[in-house]
């Protein structure tokens, strides 16, 4: 078994993603969201010892964290504090023509859910902020206080699948004509105020799918998932392999699409990996984790 790479930092769908993209000595792959370092370090040590890793972090604080995790690997590793979205120019600025392997964790990292100064979760009162990359200017509270009624509910049906989008805008609406939307556990008191019980569902709080929503918005996730997706096939070697891992519906989509319609890559199974029931039962964060592999062709 490969064991966990950091310690209170679990990489879901590790031993899948080892066994699909098959690193080896004198090869060359990229981490996409190199986070932690969880797939990274799993990934150099398959690789070892000639196997060099590209790891792509936007969040300058997991960098950093990264960078001292994989001090060990120092040698055989380049962290990129970018988004991945600058795949092809980064590539190209560092003259690497070509890689074997390519994994994308497009999860929330540990490191941003666990740190409530981050404003992602509402299991502790924090600003609503959301943004991975803290340079960017927009922040969630600052969508919540620009958006209209209409766009909020727009933004909650469609990043969310928010059933309630429209009740929950509304009340949002007329919340912050009193006060500013500005703290993680006033917003999802507002939700639950919002949304009349008996739509409550029984095993995730009311106001998960306004979270989601309001994170991808802030980060411009999807956009950035499908810049991804349109670089990744060009910088694979024939043979080169492509693992995507998502965790929600309009991630998972998004990458089959790719998959599928990219004339130069073959999709290697119909239906997504999964956790087994014993990763979900140490890793519950991994429970709704899906794997799309793909070859270059």
């Amino acid at each position: 078994m490969v064991r966990a790479a950091l310690s209170g930092h679990v990489p879901v769908l590790l031993e899948e993603a080892l066994e699909w993209l098959q690193p080896a000595d004198g090869g060359l792959y990229v981490d996409a969201t190199l986070g932690l370092g969880g797939h990274g370090r799993a990934i150099l040590e398959a690789a070892a010892p000639g196997g060099r890793l590209i790891g792509f972090e936007w969040d300058s604080q997991a960098a950093q964290l990264a960078g001292e995790n994989l001090v060990a690997f120092a040698d055989r590793l380049q962290i990129v504090p970018l988004s991945y979205i600058e795949l092809e120019k980064e590539l190209a600025r560092l003259h690497i023509e070509a890689v074997d392997g390519l994994i994308a964790d497009l999860g929330v990292s540990s490191l941003q859910l666990d740190r409530p100064e981050r404003g992602f979760s509402f299991l502790s009162d924090a600003p609503l902020d959301m943004r991975m990359d803290r340079s960017r200017q927009m922040d969630a509270a600052g969508l919540l206080a620009t958006l209209s009624e209409e766009q909020l509910a727009d933004l909650f049906y469609y990043y969310g699948e928010e059933r309630q989008a429209r009740r929950i805008a509304r009340h949002l609406a007329q919340a912050r004509e009193q006060e500013a939307l500005s703290t993680t556990k006033q917003l999802a008191r507002l939700v639950a105020a919002a949304v009349p019980r008996k739509y409550h569902p029984r095993r995730v709080h009311v106001a998960t799918k306004v979270f989601q929503a309001l994170r991808i918005a802030v980060n411009g996730e999807l956009d950035n998932i499908r810049a991804l997706l349109a670089q990744a096939p060009a910088v694979l070697r024939p043979g080169g392999r492509i693992a995507v891992i998502t965790f929600h519906s309009l991630e998972d989509r998004l990458v089959k699409q790719a998959f599928e319609h990219n004339p130069m890559l073959q999709p290697l199974h119909k239906k997504p990996l999964e956790p087994h029931a014993d990763e979900t039962r140490r890793n519950p964060r991994a429970r709704s984790a899906k794997m799309r592999v793909a070859q270059r062709l």
